[in-house]
């Protein structure tokens, strides 16, 4: 009987995880998801100008890895440990198991919400509340914080650049300025040939992008105070519904079933030539961000290039 049940949250959790924007503490028993140290590649091929010297530590049995990221004429250097992807300081090693891995499953196609089960929408709900937001540990900010020195808002905004977006005034950090100058590029010469990225050009509002803050409902720092995510508002969303949060003030059990046809959403077109460039699309994620793109790399090899 418990190998039966075991089996069948094993399938159930197979069919979510495409879908969620973060992994699931069971993701262990799975795999696919960075628990071998040898999926540290696919994070150390997506930031080649990086140096990563990695020696193993007998002391805490996993791999110690040291960081060096250039700085100007200089150079920041940290230490942390692989802790089965999770990339934490040594002494928070013991607790690991409560952050989330880096590396987790970000499908190359949308789900339909249409297709979910009784059981799967359930654990849609409980990952979208407002208990499981505001005590889950989540990502780990170690790593991100030692490649973007977002460790204090201070020492980020002096990697903060101000920029344009298809004619929107925005600020990002400046690992990002060249990946997102190719998207727009990308963008205008597809929108020569095709109204509906012409259109979607020119119904663009703001692009949104640095904004130190919090993620609503949690205790972790968004990935907009780092500035490596964008948002893009339209004018006008025609009724549709565009991010999660807003459909659960007007769906509040059911917000995870709004049917593709009634979201907002950028051209397929837009959303593969961000992909192209290491973004990911919040649009894909079970708590749905359909304006939020996100630069991720690593998660966009790890997925699109091994599965």
């Amino acid at each position: 009987m418990k190998n039966s049940v075991r089996r069948r949250l094993l399938k159930i959790l197979c069919f979510l995880l495409p879908f969620l924007p973060v992994p699931l503490c069971a993701q262990d028993s799975i795999g696919r998801t960075g628990k071998g140290f040898e999926q540290f590649y696919w994070i150390e091929s997506a930031y080649p100008d990086v140096t990563f010297n990695k020696t193993y530590d007998t002391d805490v049995e996993d791999w110690r890895i040291e960081m060096i990221v250039p700085d100007g004429e200089e150079s920041r250097t940290t230490v942390l440990y692989w802790a089965h992807g999770r990339m934490l300081p040594k002494e928070l090693l013991a607790d690991q198991y409560s952050y989330w891995q880096l590396l987790y499953s970000y499908p190359k196609t949308l789900a339909d919400p249409a297709d979910f089960s009784e059981e799967q929408k359930e654990k849609i709900k409980h990952f979208g509340s407002d208990d499981n937001r505001r005590n889950s540990s989540g990502t780990p900010m170690y790593f991100f914080d030692a490649l973007y020195d977002s460790g204090t808002r201070a020492s980020l905004e002096t990697k903060i650049k101000k920029t344009t977006f298809l004619g929107h005034k925005t600020s990002v950090h400046e690992r990002i300025v060249e990946p997102l100058s190719r998207v727009e590029q990308k963008i205008l010469a597809l929108a020569e040939n095709s109204n509906e990225v012409k259109n979607f050009v020119g119904s663009m509002k703001s692009c949104d992008a640095y904004y130190w803050r919090i993620i609503a409902g949690t205790t972790r720092k968004s990935f907009h105070s780092l500035g490596i995510a964008v948002d893009i508002l339209p004018v006008k969303t025609g009724g549709k519904q565009i991010f999660w949060g807003w459909a659960k003030d007007t769906y509040p059990t059911t917000w995870m079933l709004v049917p593709l046809k009634n979201r907002w959403m950028p051209p397929d077109e837009v959303i593969r030539i961000f992909e192209a460039e290491g973004f990911i699309w919040g649009g894909k994620w079970a708590v749905y961000d359909n304006m939020h793109f996100e630069y991720h790399p690593e998660l966009i090899k790890f997925n699109f290039l091994t599965h």
